[in-house]
This record gives C-alpha cells, sequence and structure tokens, in this order.
C-alpha cells in the first residue's frame, strides 16, 4: 500500500485529499506547515508528497529544494496559481507534477498514480546499459560511470524513453507521452526544463547523454 504525505496548511484541503485516497487504497500522511512536511518525510518515508506551494514555517518551493538534495521522491505541487511560469518554476525544482486549485480529488488521485507509474518497470529490459550509462528500472537507480545519479521518476522515464532507443530521434510530443501518460497537454518549455535538469545532473559528472535535434526533438547520445 503506497504511502502518500499531504503537505497544505488548509485543513479542509487536506481532510478531502485524505479521504479520497484512502478509499482508493492508499495510506495517508498529514504535515500542515512545510518544516513538519521535511520532519514527517523523514519519519515515515512516504512513496510520494502533495506539497502545497504557499504554506507557513517554509514554502512549498523549499521544502522541494532541501528535499532534492538528498533524495528523488516524487513531488507533485499544489498551487492555487496556473500560470505557465509557476509551474515551470515548479519542474524546474525537481516537482514531477503540477495540480492547479480548484481541482477534483479525483484528478489527484489520478495523477499520484500516474507519478507512481512513470517508476516502475514495463517490460523484460528493466535494465538498460548504454555504455557509460546504466538505468535499473527495478531499483529505480542511474549511474554515469559507476556513480550513481539521483532523478525523478519523471526525469527517469523520459531518460529510460530516449535510451532504450540510442540515436533515434524521439519528438517533445512522444516524451510528453512518456512523462504524462494521462496524456494532459504540456507546453514545450515543460518538456525542456525537464531536459535541462537532467543535463544538469549529468554535467557535474562532466557528461551529457542527451542530444538536441533542432526542429525535431531529442535523442540519446551516451
Amino acid at each position: 500500500m503506497p504511502k502518500i504525505l499531504v503537505a497544505d496548511d488548509d485543513p479542509h484541503i487536506r481532510s478531502v485529499l485524505c479521504f479520497a485516497l484512502s478509499r482508493d487504497g492508499f495510506a495517508t500522511v498529514e504535515a500542515a506547515d512545510g518544516a513538519a512536511a521535511l520532519a514527517a518525510i523523514g519519519r515515515e518515508k512516504p512513496d510520494l508528497v502533495l506539497l502545497d506551494i504557499v504554506m507557513p514555517e517554509m514554502d512549498g518551493t523549499e521544502v522541494c529544494r532541501r528535499l532534492r538534495k538528498t533524495s528523488a521522491l516524487p513531488v507533485i505541487f499544489l498551487s492555487s496559481r496556473d500560470e505557465e511560469m509557476d509551474r515551470v518554476l515548479g519542474l524546474e525544482l525537481g516537482g514531477d507534477d503540477y495540480v492547479t486549485k480548484p481541482f477534483s480529488p479525483r484528478e489527484v488521485v489520478a495523477r499520484v498514480r500516474a507519478v507512481l507509474r512513470r517508476g516502475q518497470p514495463k517490460d523484460a529490459e528493466a535494465r538498460l546499459v548504454r555504455g557509460r550509462l546504466t538505468l535499473d528500472a527495478e531499483r529505480f537507480e542511474v549511474a554515469w560511470d559507476g556513480t550513481k545519479v539521483d532523478l525523478t521518476v519523471t526525469e527517469f522515464a523520459i531518460l529510460r524513453a530516449l535510451a532504450a532507443v540510442p540515436g533515434r530521434v524521439l519528438t517533445r510530443d512522444a516524451l510528453m507521452d512518456v512523462a504524462y501518460p494521462d496524456r494532459r497537454v504540456v507546453s514545450d518549455r515543460t518538456m525542456d526544463s525537464h531536459i535541462r535538469h537532467i543535463r544538469q545532473k549529468f554535467a557535474a559528472l562532466g557528461a551529457d547523454p542527451i542530444g538536441t535535434v533542432h526542429g525535431l526533438g531529442y535523442r540519446f547520445a551516451g
């Protein structure tokens, strides 16, 4: 039974989401502010966090910044603002998805399931080795020359899709189908943000496994 942390300063929203998640088979934990959310992550070891952006003590963006220093725990941001820059910022910080208030509890549960599915192997080739890159979908581990690289589940899914077909160009639309299997419409900037984030993490090791084919999309270049 996956465990979901619901971090929001509105007790009504926490109650509604916990009820919807519990009814769908999830265990739930609540936090009323950012500091409590970080403490709950360390104590409860949730499988995913629903993280409100505007909270007392510490806002959701700062929680995500601190979390991403040590963990690839899936994060779905909750926000009362539906502006593209806010969504891109949330994804740049390492969020896996972004839900705007007011929302349908059913939609949030569907998003939770979709994000959790991204980190699961879909076929027999759960372990991919492409040159110096190794991806293990069963353990959700990525390594370059044996050095671990921490990716979010969305980043992992994108890189694995590219590595599965080395040399082949995948369009942004094709990668969006991998990253967002519920087929929501997201902007090109969203996908570019994910690619940029992956590159930044590999750049620390002097690597760049993703090549850009201008006007078409991306391909594995490891």
